[in-house]
């Protein structure tokens, strides 16, 4: 199981490459390896994640 196991199966909105998004926690970021494609993650304040 990886950081961002939750990202396996998702394809990019862009291009619609499959299973090629990573997760970057330190700048809050999902990217695509495959256009480049970027979306900015925000957590969303007072829910509990089970």
């Amino acid at each position: 199981m990886t950081l961002a196991h939750f990202l396996d199966g998702l394809r990019c909105a862009d291009c619609s490459a499959l299973n090629v998004l990573r997760l970057d926690p330190v700048r809050s970021l999902v990217e695509c390896t495959e256009c480049g494609s970027s979306a900015l993650v925000v957590p969303e304040i007072g829910k509990e994640v089970r």
